[in-house]
């Protein structure tokens, strides 16, 4: 009998433990769900994104035997498999980015922690980052954001979309050249009062 996943398991390792035993994929839901729920809730809205979430872990399970085992962090293999599912919804992503746009900073509700972590300024400029966010290419979108909101490394975001580390770089170098162009070369949060 397999031992039970500790929480210093690698994911690699519960992935391989999940071939024998599927209940220890559970310990990867545990571990990442809410880091992406938050990824897709604020690209698409939280009316969504608990269903992309689920949708992303019934998928990663389903090819749980194809996942490479070398990959001891399946946050990239998870954040590539919500993307693509986030993909199927750019329509609900641009209404996302419209509704954002007619709001004020007081009608934005959020957590007591995205509001301290957001700030007075930040709540102010986001209508102006949703309009930039909205024309930009949705691969360099993809990529901008997964840098930017899930904090993964050139490397993983790589590996999460399956293209090579220098198109990363390429395409995040034009999304920040285009966002900050769209922003008026002017960064919002370090703008004096």
């Amino acid at each position: 009998m397999t031992a039970p996943p500790t929480a210093r398991s690698l994911d690699s390792d519960l992935v391989r433990e999940s071939l024998t035993r599927p209940e220890a994929f559970s310990a990867l839901f545990d571990r990442y769900a809410a880091m992406l729920y938050r990824y897709v809730s604020r690209r698409l809205g939280p009316e969504i994104a608990e269903d992309l979430v689920g949708e992303t872990f019934l998928v990663a399970f389903a090819r749980r035997k194809n996942y490479d085992l070398a990959c001891e962090d399946a946050r990239p293999w998870l954040f590539g498999i919500v993307t693509r599912l986030v993909s199927r919804h750019r329509r609900a992503e641009a209404a996302r980015y419209r509704s954002l746009l007619r709001t004020t900073p007081e009608d934005v509700v959020e957590s007591p922690a995205d509001r301290v972590a957001a700030g007075v300024t930040a709540q102010a400029s986001r209508p102006a980052l949703a309009r930039a966010l909205a024309g930009i290419a949705a691969r360099d979108r993809d990529v901008l954001l997964l840098v930017a909101w899930s904090d993964l490394s050139y490397e993983e975001v790589a590996r999460a979309l399956d293209i090579p580390v220098g198109t990363v770089r390429s395409r995040l170098n034009r999304a920040r050249r285009k966002l900050r162009a769209a922003l008026g070369d002017t960064n919002p949060l370090h703008e004096e009062a």
